[in-house]
C-alpha cells in the first residue's frame, strides 16, 4: 500500500544494506583482471550514511569508488584507481544528504564540463540531461546565461561550475532553487550565502582542476537488465574535440560528388564544436541548437530525428517567452495574465524565431532524411554539425546548399542511452 503521507516518502532515508566493498572480475582462462570498489559514505549528523535513496524513495542505493585494479581489454585501458571526481565529493553543506539522482546529475555535468575547461563554464543538469550550458568571460555571466537558457527546467537542478565559485555567482544562484552546486573551490563568503538555502547540497570536488585529464580516459559502463544480466561497454569519448576536426560535409552518390558550398565562419565553428561536446551528455535521440556559446534549445530522448528537432525548436520558443516574461514582469509566462503583455511577448518571440536565427544545429546521429535539417533551416540556423554517414547525405547537403547553410561532419555518432 502507498504511504498515506506521500510527502513523507521523500523525506525517507533508506537503510543501506549494500556491502562496503565490491569486486568485478573479467576472466579469460587463467587470466583474471579484477576491479575493486569501496562504498562511499559521509558523516552526517554524527552518523555514517551513504546515498539517501536511489532513483525513487523505497529503492536502496549505494555509490562505490574505484580503489584498486587495472583492466586492459584489447588496446583500451580502464581509468586508473584513485583518480576521484564525482564518486568522492566533499560535502560542505547538506540539509539533505545526496540521493542517487543528485550524484548522477553531478557526474553528467562533469562529463560535459571536462571538454569545456578553457573558459568559465556553467552546466545545469536536470534528470541526467543538461537544460542549460554556457561559457563566458566570467563565471557569473556563464551561470546567468545557462540559467537564462531554460529557467523553468533549471528549477531544482544540479549546477556544476569549472572555476572557483565567487560571491557574484553565488548571489545569482541563491535567487533560484537548486538541489546541488558543484565547484572546485568556494570563495570567502559563498558558504554564508548558501546557508540561507539550508537544503542545498554543496559539493567541493578539488580534482576538478584536472578534469581535462579525463577527456580521453574510458571506464566500463554497466547496464543491468531486468533478468539480472549485464551489458558492458567502454564509455564514449568524442573524437572531434577541436574545430579543425570538423570536416566539410561531402559524399558520393551514384557516381556524383556532393559537398557543402559554404564553410562555417570562425564563430560558427566555435558554436558547432561547443554544441557537439555538450551533445556527449544528452540522451538520444537528441538535437541541440546553440548560439554564441550557450544552448538555445535542447531536445532529448526522442524516437525520431525530425520530431526531436521540432521539440528542441519548440522549447527554444517557450523558454524565450518565459525569460522575457520573467525579465520584464517577474512572472513566468504561463502565469502572466495581462493579455497585452502576453501578445507582445509572443510577437517578439515569433519575430526572433525563439532566438534560433543565426544559431547552429547539432545532431547526435545522421539525418536519415532532409526533413530534420529543414526544421532548423526554417528557423534560420546558419550551420549544422552531424556525424554523416546516411545513404541520403547527398540530399541533406543539397538542402543545406540551397539555404546557404554550412554543414560539417564529425564521422562519429554520439548516442547516449
Amino acid at each position: 500500500m502507498p504511504p498515506t503521507d506521500l510527502k513523507a516518502a521523500y523525506r525517507t532515508i533508506m537503510d543501506d544494506h549494500f556491502s562496503p566493498h565490491l569486486e568485478i572480475s573479467f576472466v579469460d582462462g587463467v587470466r583474471r583482471q579484477t576491479l575493486v570498489y569501496e562504498k562511499v559514505t559521509w558523516v552526517i549528523d554524527h552518523e555514517e550514511k551513504g546515498l539517501r535513496y536511489g532513483e525513487n524513495p523505497g529503492q536502496e542505493a549505494a555509490m562505490y569508488k574505484l580503489v584498486n585494479g587495472n583492466l586492459l581489454l584489447g588496446d583500451v585501458a580502464n581509468i586508473q584507481p584513485g583518480r576521484y571526481l564525482a564518486s568522492d565529493p566533499e560535502l560542505l553543506q547538506f540539509g539533505k544528504h545526496p540521493g542517487k539522482t543528485n550524484l548522477t546529475d553531478a557526474d553528467n555535468a562533469l562529463n560535459i564540463l571536462r571538454y569545456l575547461m578553457e573558459t568559465p563554464c556553467a552546466v545545469i543538469v536536470k534528470h541526467n540531461n543538461p537544460c542549460g550550458v554556457a561559457k563566458a568571460g566570467s563565471l557569473a555571466e556563464a551561470y546567468f546565461r545557462a540559467n537564462k537558457a531554460d529557467r523553468v527546467a533549471a528549477f531544482g537542478g544540479c549546477i556544476a561550475l569549472n572555476r572557483e565559485l565567487d560571491v557574484e555567482t553565488a548571489k545569482l544562484i541563491v535567487e533560484n532553487y537548486a538541489e546541488v552546486v558543484v565547484a572546485p573551490e568556494f570563495a570567502s563568503g559563498v558558504l554564508e550565502l548558501f546557508a540561507t538555502k539550508p537544503n542545498l547540497r554543496v559539493m567541493k570536488i578539488g580534482n576538478l582542476s584536472r578534469l581535462t585529464d579525463f577527456t580521453t580516459q574510458r571506464v566500463v559502463d554497466f547496464k543491468s537488465l531486468m533478468d539480472g544480466g549485464l551489458i558492458t561497454q567502454w564509455s564514449f569519448v568524442p573524437e572531434a574535440r577541436r574545430t579543425e576536426q570538423l570536416l566539410p560535409a561531402s559524399c558520393e552518390h551514384k557516381g556524383q560528388s556532393y559537398r557543402t558550398n559554404r564553410t562555417p565562419t570562425a564563430r560558427e565553428l566555435e558554436d558547432l564544436l561547443f554544441g557537439w561536446l555538450v551533445e556527449a551528455g544528452v540522451t538520444s535521440n537528441s538535437v541541440l541548437y546553440v548560439k554564441d556559446g550557450v544552448t538555445v534549445g535542447i531536445g532529448t530522448g526522442e524516437q525520431d530525428r525530425v520530431g526531436v528537432a521540432e521539440i528542441a525548436r519548440d522549447k527554444a520558443y517557450r523558454k524565450l517567452a518565459d525569460w522575457l516574461s520573467w525579465e520584464r514582469h517577474r512572472t513566468p509566462f504561463n502565469d502572466l495574465q495581462d493579455a497585452t503583455h502576453r501578445q507582445s511577448i509572443l510577437e517578439e518571440v515569433a519575430t526572433r524565431k525563439g532566438g534560433l536565427i543565426g544559431s547552429c544545429m547539432v545532431s547526435d546521429a545522421f539525418f536519415p532524411f532532409r526533413d530534420g535539417a529543414e526544421v532548423g533551416i526554417r528557423e534560420g540556423v546558419s550551420a549544422i554539425v552531424q556525424p554523416g554517414g546516411s545513404m541520403r547525405d547527398w540530399d541533406v547537403i543539397e538542402c543545406c546548399n540551397a539555404a546557404n547553410v554550412a554543414m560539417v561532419f564529425t564521422g562519429q555518432r554520439s548516442f547516449r542511452h
